[in-house]
């Protein structure tokens, strides 16, 4: 394995893993008082110059929500930047998921008729990069001419010239009878998971870790729809069509599954994937909500998907480490800063963090 093309990007990326927060800086964050403070304590990480051009231009929450997207997207593009040539079609096709969280939150928003300056706030962008830039097919321009549209079914009809015209355009008719953007969000889903399985093809033979890590993410994804499905007390037929295809759990369990009387005792059937899933047991019982089950979701993949991953450094999986890594970062970051805006104490955030405990 010493010619392994990857050398150089195990050379690039390994000294960089260091820059994620430590335990004691999600600590020190966690004990902030407000988002001024979580802002002034981003200033002594890698995360200083983004929050210093963004806080020049835009105050409070939004100024940690810039310059967190913008470190994220740099990080994007330094592992990409770091790929060999044969392997960036595949985590082209990953990276291709920020491009497409935009063109969600631009749908969603226009539904919600949410203002276009709260919505570019948002953006996954760095400075005037978006974050598939290096990856997709849609420039910061493009996205901002989607929030210009004037209605969901124009911005919708916009997204043909970027390959997305047969999964969403018959699609339009039914949305706007119900006004229900879910189904046109979900295709999307599905496209987007089809066009990664298929770039993870095996042309060197280790890619078979990349498709692992990418069915994880759908069993996640599915294990959710039926927790969320439990508790809006929706009919097993909605649920099943929802569904996301290309996982280890096969739509054929979701019946039995689904069969389960509540919330809690849905998710205990899931114990065996999911180690950790009772934790989000308490917040379900205190508040109704399910964060605190996805977290413990996302926490137990993150543990086996990054031990797989790094025990594979001379090939893809290097990339993909130092991805997840920076994913769950973003996440964590961000709930931190919304949760000091809505005045979350420390108990109630601590156990919604991922990174801190992988």
């Amino acid at each position: 394995m010493a010619g392994s093309p990857y050398a150089s990007a195990l050379g690039r990326l390994r000294p960089e893993f260091p820059s994620f927060l430590g335990r004691e800086a999600f600590a020190a964050l966690l004990a902030a008082r407000d988002v001024g403070e979580v802002a002034k304590l981003l200033e002594t990480t890698p995360y200083a110059p983004d929050v210093a051009r963004a806080r020049a231009t835009h105050p409070g929450p939004a100024l940690l929500e810039i310059a967190i997207n913008r470190t994220f997207v740099r990080r994007n593009r330094h592992a990409y930047e770091a790929t060999p040539f044969a392997g960036r079609p595949v985590v082209a096709a990953y990276l291709g998921r920020w491009d497409l969280e935009n063109v969600e939150l631009i749908l969603s928003s226009k539904v919600h008729g949410r203002p276009l300056t709260e919505t570019d706030e948002a953006l996954v962008s760095s400075r005037e990069i978006p974050a598939g830039l290096y990856a997709g097919v849609m420039t910061l321009d493009d996205v901002r001419g989607l929030l210009a549209e004037p209605t969901v079914e124009a911005t919708v009809t916009s997204l043909v010239r970027f390959g997305y015209g047969t999964t969403v355009l018959p699609l339009v008719e039914a949305f706007q009878r119900t006004r229900d953007i879910f189904p046109i969000l979900h295709a999307l889903d599905r496209q987007y998971f089809r066009n990664l399985l298929a770039a993870a093809r095996f042309f060197q033979g280790d890619e078979w870790v990349v498709r692992d890590l990418v069915a994880s993410e759908i069993d996640l994804r599915n294990a959710l729809l039926l927790l969320k499905g439990k508790q809006a007390e929706l009919p097993l037929d909605i649920v099943q069509a929802r569904w996301l295809d290309g996982g280890t759990l096969p739509a054929a369990q979701a019946p039995d599954l689904y069969g389960a009387r509540t919330v809690p005792e849905l998710a205990e059937r899931f114990v065996r994937t999911y180690p950790s899933i009772g934790e989000g047991a308490e917040e379900f019982a205190a508040s109704g909500s399910l964060r605190g089950y996805e977290v413990a979701l996302q926490r137990d993949r993150a543990v086996t998907a990054l031990k797989r991953l790094l025990a594979y450094p001379l090939s893809l999986s290097v990339i993909f480490a130092y991805l997840v890594r920076a994913e769950l970062e973003r996440g964590d970051l961000r709930r931190i800063a919304f949760g000091k805006l809505y005045g979350l104490s420390h108990e109630r955030l601590q156990p919604l963090l991922v990174s801190p405990r992988l």
